[in-house]
């Protein structure tokens, strides 16, 4: 686990309407460190989450910080936009960070298993702890856990829902149906 910051961390948030919903991002020092669909209760277990890992943080709302943000996430629901360029700030355990960093690798447009993802971090009796990790993708979209799918290819979990994750996929390309 991350050790807590020191100094308070300054957290700006924003949301960006997409047409699955409204997104919420958090940035901490100018990366990201959360995004996730608009759902009753989301902030509170962002600072939930954040607290965590900072000792101590403040919350400020975006004045434009987020532009690049916005304009990336905005591409690819246009389907103009493949691979993010965003700077992210992950906190979470070692194993979460590298399941996290697995899912990076999935191509846009492509599906993987959580079996996959154990194999590809060297643990390849993991596929229900990699569940975990996934289910625990804090920065949703960009870190692409949407494209992780049942072994069997059913569209099995998804902390935006299965509709969404259809969606995303359907956008992609990598669900025809």
């Amino acid at each position: 686990m991350a050790a807590h910051a020191r100094t308070p961390a300054v957290v700006v948030l924003s949301h960006l309407p997409s047409p699955l919903g409204n997104l919420h991002i958090a940035t901490c020092d100018g990366a990201v460190c959360f995004l996730g669909f608009e759902r009753k209760g989301y902030r509170e277990d962002l600072y939930a989450y954040l607290g965590r890992y900072l000792s101590q943080f403040e919350v400020d709302a975006e004045k434009g910080e987020h532009a690049s943000v916005h304009g990336q996430l905005s591409k690819y629901f246009e389907g103009r936009l493949k691979k993010f360029r965003v700077k992210t700030h992950l906190f979470g355990t070692e194993f979460q960070l590298q399941v996290w960093t697995a899912l990076r690798a999935i191509p846009y447009g492509t599906t993987t298993s959580y079996s996959a993802i154990g194999d590809i971090i060297g643990n390849p009796d993991a596929s229900r702890a990699v569940g975990q990790a996934v289910g625990r993708n804090p920065i949703s979209v960009i870190i692409p856990c949407h494209r992780v799918i049942g072994e069997d290819g059913s569209l099995v979990g998804y902390a935006g829902g299965i509709d969404r994750k259809k969606k995303l996929l359907q956008l992609e390309g990598a669900l025809l149906v």
